[in-house]
């Protein structure tokens, strides 16, 4: 697990019927209880929206202007790439993400201190976090699920040739793009290539660069009102350094005024805390504003070279780009720029140039070939073992008779294919069967399995999936709805020995699995007129004992609930 990512912590805030809650959590599995409706799926919630999950304005709390949602996620060296790939920081192991949103709707994300887009965080949770709601055994009904849970099985071996095959399809598909434009400029040819040639001269002239325009207008916007910067930077100086009433001095004494105090109450020393980072802000602010102070200066000659630069680009753009947004209109063409050599020599080569490239597109056509027969292989094999050990984890879950069957079906490789036939994952198509006895018949798993046995059917996938997946955090929500007795034991169990290769976090209602847990937090609710508030609280040795009584019997204070509790949390030390 030392490779894997694992999330250290998270808070909430005005979230639900959550006013505000922090949770720190281990490797392992950790268990979320609580009555209906205290609010443990907000928990969840909220971390889906630190993942780039949708925001809606109906999650903030009523009566409140915003929610908050943060977590701390801890980084292995061998993962960090995974995330500066998409642009954001990993600080000293670890990655910080918060979301805003506030009950107009409007939503804020920020990483390590800079602001992001909720795409990025859904594209980084890939890297994070699976999770697994109530309704997550309908989505493994889908063909396209099934053959995603296959290849995750199927791990680098299968990954590294879905690679190499995605490149042979996505430059086939490039190349018969561009004899398609080839045969259609066939009688314009001329037309065409004095058209390219200027555009690759004008380009060349102009370099331009991404953004330029943004770029252009913020300079200018600051060279044209300099005096105006000036006035205001100096006016902030002043509000921050006077000696009698400056932000600093006014924050140094209440600081020392707290910081003589703060020993005697907990909350003075959070309050004193938070004055001394709003201190030490403005404290690192001073020499930065200063510094910019220094570098305003005047510079007409610099304007009009902005000017007339910005008006260049203007009628580039305006010639030859056809998007509404000028800088992404820019990019196009920067875009489009690079691969002119490619279009020049294709168009000034005429048939030849035709001949040439189909000739090109025959062998790659070749080569895709090798790689789907490549990856149609291994899917078969693998499908096999992944089978076998699924049924093995299922026997364990109280469905000793049913096997789990997994079939790849691929076209004639020895036949003519059509170009359809090759999609972005191969030409194969993955269905997985249920077979309730010896020689029984496959049924889907859409027709031929219980919502209880779906999500045991679920879980056991991803128990013998997690041993090779480098996902760090599996997050189960009551997927162990319809599951009961012995069954609810063995679904336990096996989340258990889930968290031996990757940290766990469940939230249930059943007290069989909840005594699985290494760390137990209760999710509890106060009724105050109209209001409801929760707060999640970790419960050890008598507290938990009395928790898991209240799953068993709705009475925590009852003496046989609380035995049959206690014979339950001894259960997992036995293992």
């Amino acid at each position: 697990m030392s490779e894997r990512t694992f999330l250290e912590e998270i808070h909430i805030k005005n979230i639900g019927v959550i006013t505000g809650a922090a949770l720190e959590f281990n490797k392992g599995l950790t268990v979320l209880t609580g009555e209906t409706g205290a609010g443990k799926t907000m928990v969840l919630t909220a971390l889906n929206l630190v993942l780039g999950g949708k925001s809606e304005s109906t999650l903030v709390r009523s009566g409140e202007d915003r929610l908050s949602a943060s977590a701390l996620f801890s980084i292995p060296k061998t993962r960090v790439s995974n995330f500066e790939d998409l642009g954001l920081e990993v600080e000293d192991g670890t990655l910080a993400i918060s979301r805003n949103v506030t009950k107009d709707g409007k939503s804020k994300a920020v990483a390590s201190g800079v602001a992001v887009s909720a795409s990025t965080l859904s594209e980084a949770s890939a890297h994070l976090i699976e999770i697994h709601g109530q309704s997550s055994g309908l989505s493994i009904t889908k063909g396209s699920r099934q053959r995603e849970l296959l290849d995750r099985f199927a791990g680098e071996t299968l990954s590294k040739n879905l690679l190499v095959y995605q490149e042979n399809l996505n430059e086939y598909t490039s190349i018969k793009s561009r004899i398609n434009e080839l045969k259609k400029n066939a009688a314009t040819r001329e037309e065409a290539l004095a058209s390219l040639e200027l555009f690759s001269k004008t380009i060349s002239k102009l370099s331009p660069k991404a953004n330029e325009f943004k770029s252009i207008d913020d300079e200018v916007s600051k060279l044209s009102s300099v005096e105006e910067l000036r006035v205001a930077i100096t006016f902030a100086l002043a509000a921050l350094e006077n000696e009698d009433s400056g932000a600093i001095n006014s924050l140094g004494q209440a600081k020392k005024s707290l910081d003589n105090v703060k020993a005697k109450d907990s909350q003075v020393e959070k309050f004193s805390d938070e004055f001394n980072e709003a201190f030490f802000i403005l404290a690192d602010l001073m020499p930065n504003l200063t510094s910019y102070l220094e570098s305003l200066e005047a510079d007409p000659q610099r304007l009009d070279q902005l000017q007339e630069r910005k008006s260049e680009l203007s009628a580039f753009v305006k010639k030859w780009g056809d998007l509404p947004d000028l800088d992404q209109s820019l990019a196009a063409l920067i875009q489009r720029g690079k691969t002119i050599s490619a279009q020049l020599e294709d168009l000034s080569g005429g048939e030849e140039r035709i001949d040439a490239l189909e000739k090109e597109l025959n062998q790659i056509k070749k080569n895709l070939l090798t790689e789907a027969k490549a990856l149609s292989k291994i899917r078969n094999q693998v499908a096999l073992k992944l089978a076998d050990q699924v049924s093995t984890e299922m026997h364990s879950l109280s469905m000793p008779q049913t096997n789990l069957r997994i079939e790849v079906a691929s076209p004639d490789y020895e036949a003519a294919l059509k170009e359809s036939d090759f999609t972005a994952f191969g030409c194969d198509s993955v269905s997985m069967f249920l077979q309730t006895h010896r020689d029984g018949p496959l049924v889907s798993l859409a027709k031929g399995a219980s919502g209880g046995e779906m999500s045991r059917v679920m879980l056991a996938l991803e128990v013998v999936i997690a041993a090779s997946n480098p996902v760090g955090t599996y997050i189960f929500d009551e997927v162990d709805a319809g599951v009961g007795g012995a069954a609810a034991i063995e679904v336990g169990r096996r989340l258990h020995a889930l968290s031996k290769n990757a940290q766990v976090i469940v939230v249930t209602h059943l007290p069989q699995v909840a005594a699985w847990g290494d760390s137990h937090y209760v999710v509890e609710k106060s009724i105050d007129g109209t209001v409801v508030s929760s707060g999640v609280n970790r419960v050890e040795g008598d507290d938990r004992v009395s928790e898991i009584a209240r799953m068993l019997a709705g009475l925590q204070e009852s003496s046989s609930a609380k035995e049959h509790a206690s014979e339950l949390l001894e259960m997992r030390l036995r293992g």
